[in-house]
């Protein structure tokens, strides 16, 4: 069994002056740690690295290039028998089932950010689509959030969308 974390768009220090505490302990507590991109400062990458058991991560619209220098736009991972990939953005919300099928054919769990809206769909070939939110900056969102998962034998399971207290 392995515990996922999947964030992004923290966009530090803007929106912020540090991810929320309960976000760190979930770091803690995660196997494997996503970031979706819109770090906005190297700072925070470094922070998540050093106390993630295993970072996946990507860049964002907003990140500049130190950031882009030390992680790709798309990431992948195979994790418990699953193809995971991670990218900041999709595009437009309509649509966005048909075009990920096609840009990322390869791949059973695609998780992305950009719109700070959580969304949780899975495509007519099957990939499942995350978007966690933002644990910093809920925009026009009820809540800043993140979402955690469990993959065991090719499975993902126990997808919890978290909403981080005002």
């Amino acid at each position: 069994m392995t515990e996922l974390l999947l964030m992004s768009d923290t966009h530090l220090p803007k929106r912020a002056k540090d991810l929320p505490p309960e976000l760190w302990s979930a770091v803690d507590a995660a196997d494997v740690v996503f970031h979706a991109g819109d770090w906005v400062d190297l700072e925070t990458f470094d922070r998540l690295e050093a106390r993630s058991a295993r970072l996946i991560a990507c860049w964002g619209n907003n990140d500049g290039p130190d950031l882009r220098a030390r992680m790709p736009e798309v990431a992948r991972a195979r994790i418990g028998g699953l193809r995971f990939a991670v990218v900041h953005e999709t595009g437009a919300a309509t649509g966005r089932e048909r075009r990920m099928d096609e840009a990322f054919d390869d791949v059973d769990v695609l998780v992305f950010g950009h719109s700070h809206i959580p969304w949780d769909t899975v495509t007519p070939k099957g990939m499942r689509l995350l978007n966690p939110g933002s644990p910093t900056d809920r925009r026009r969102q009820p809540h800043c959030t993140y979402l955690t998962a469990t993959v065991t034998d090719g499975d993902l399971s126990r997808v919890t969308l978290h909403r981080i207290p005002r």
